[in-house]
C-alpha cells in the first residue's frame, strides 16, 4: 500500500485550498500528488483525521401536487465555462447538520421550502464526490419542496436559474444536456420509477 511522507499546504483561500502530498507508492517509488480540499489547514484534511464529515449537502426533492416534478438548478460553472443541471447544493456550515443545511440551502437557492423525509441514514450518510481529485464529500437529503420559486436568495457570485422538470424534461436533459453525475444517475430513477423514492424505503 501507498503512503504519505508529507503534507505541504499550497493555498490559503476561504473555501477551496490546494495541498501536495509527498508519497511513497506501492513499489517504493517516491512522487507527488495534488489534493484539492474543502479544508482551511493540512491539520483539517480527511486522510489527517480519518473522519469523513459532510462538506457539502445536495438536496433531491420532488415538487408539485402530484410530486411529478423534480427541483433541478441550471448552473454557471468556470470549470467547463457552460451551464450544468445539478440538484440543489451547498457547503455545510462548521458545526451545521446537513439536515439543517439542506433545508437552509434549497431555500437560498430556489425560493423554496423542503419538508425533509426521514430516511435510514445510509442513504444520507456523506459519500465522496471526485475522489481522485479531492477529499469532498457531501451528504444527500430527500423531500417535499413547495412554495414559489424565488431567486432572491441567491448570492451575487451564484448564476443559477431554477428548473422544475417533467419527466419529459428530464429524459430531454439527459440526453442533449451537462449533466452533474450524482444528479444523473437520480434523474435515471426519477424518469423510470412509479415513484422515485421508492428505494429509500
Amino acid at each position: 500500500m501507498g503512503k504519505i511522507d508529507q503534507v505541504v499546504q499550497l493555498t490559503h483561500k476561504p473555501y477551496l485550498n490546494l495541498y501536495g502530498l509527498d508519497i511513497t507508492n506501492k513499489k517504493g517509488e517516491k512522487g507527488h500528488y495534488y489534493v484539492a480540499s474543502r479544508a482551511k489547514t493540512a491539520a483539517d484534511l480527511k486522510l489527517t483525521t480519518g473522519k469523513n464529515t459532510p462538506d457539502g449537502v445536495i438536496i433531491y426533492s420532488l415538487y408539485g401536487e402530484k410530486r411529478d416534478k423534480v427541483v433541478l438548478v441550471r448552473q454557471y460553472r468556470y470549470s467547463i465555462g457552460d451551464f450544468i443541471y445539478e440538484f440543489p447544493a451547498g457547503l455545510v456550515e462548521p458545526g451545521e447538520d446537513h439536515h439543517v443545511a439542506g433545508v437552509r440551502e434549497l431555500k437560498e437557492e430556489t425560493g423554496l421550502r423542503l419538508e425533509l423525509l426521514q430516511v435510514d441514514e445510509m442513504y444520507e450518510r456523506p459519500a465522496f464526490t471526485t475522489i481522485g481529485m479531492t477529499d469532498e464529500s457531501c451528504a444527500t437529503v430527500y423531500g417535499y419542496a413547495s412554495g414559489e420559486v424565488t431567486q432572491a436568495g441567491q448570492e451575487d457570485s451564484e448564476e443559477i436559474e431554477i428548473v422544475l422538470a417533467d419527466r419529459r424534461e428530464v429524459e430531454r436533459i439527459l440526453k442533449e444536456e451537462r449533466v452533474a453525475i450524482m444528479c444523473a444517475y437520480m434523474l435515471m430513477h426519477f424518469l423510470h420509477d412509479e415513484d422515485p423514492f421508492a428505494f429509500l424505503r
